[in-house]
């Protein structure tokens, strides 16, 4: 599937149990703050900040923006927490910033510096989001999978 999207539009995929957004960088450069040490991630314009949550619905379509937008626009560091952390199972929204990203239902949320793997709902495991001109394309929907909607908005 492919998503039309510019970048001033933010794209949300919302299935049964989650939500994904997922925004252009600009080409911004981006923290990333691990235990060890801090990494600095150069983008392409049309590199994405993809962003999965457990849940559905106007507050976590919000909760989702106001995560890319500190991200991108207020320059707010991504900050991966240790393996076993216990603020882990409480995180609400998690992000990947890159050329693609592929989403996976078998990692421990926030705890993954690699920036090409993110945590989602079961519905989206193995869902691959590659960064296109002008857009984004989906690959990977589970046999049989339904998307309950795609939309774009303003960002």
């Amino acid at each position: 599937m492919h998503i039309l999207l510019n970048e001033e539009e933010i794209a949300y995929i919302e299935g049964e149990n989650g939500t994904i957004a997922m925004a252009k960088t600009k080409g911004h450069f981006f923290y990333l703050e691990t235990e060890q040490k801090e990494i600095v991630l150069f983008t392409e314009p049309e590199e994405l900040m993809v962003a999965s949550s457990f849940g559905r619905g106007e507050k976590i379509r919000r909760g989702l923006h106001c995560t890319l937008f500190q991200l991108r626009e207020l320059e707010a560091p991504l900050i991966v927490l240790p393996k076993g952390h216990p603020a882990s199972p409480r995180l609400k929204t998690v992000v990947s910033i890159g050329p693609s990203t592929r989403l996976s239902c078998m990692i421990l949320p926030g705890t993954h510096p690699e920036q090409n793997v993110l945590c989602g709902s079961e519905e989206f495991h193995g869902l691959e989001i590659i960064a296109e001109s002008g857009g984004a394309e989906v690959r990977g929907w589970p046999a049989g999978g339904q998307i309950a909607s795609v939309t774009v908005e303003r960002f």
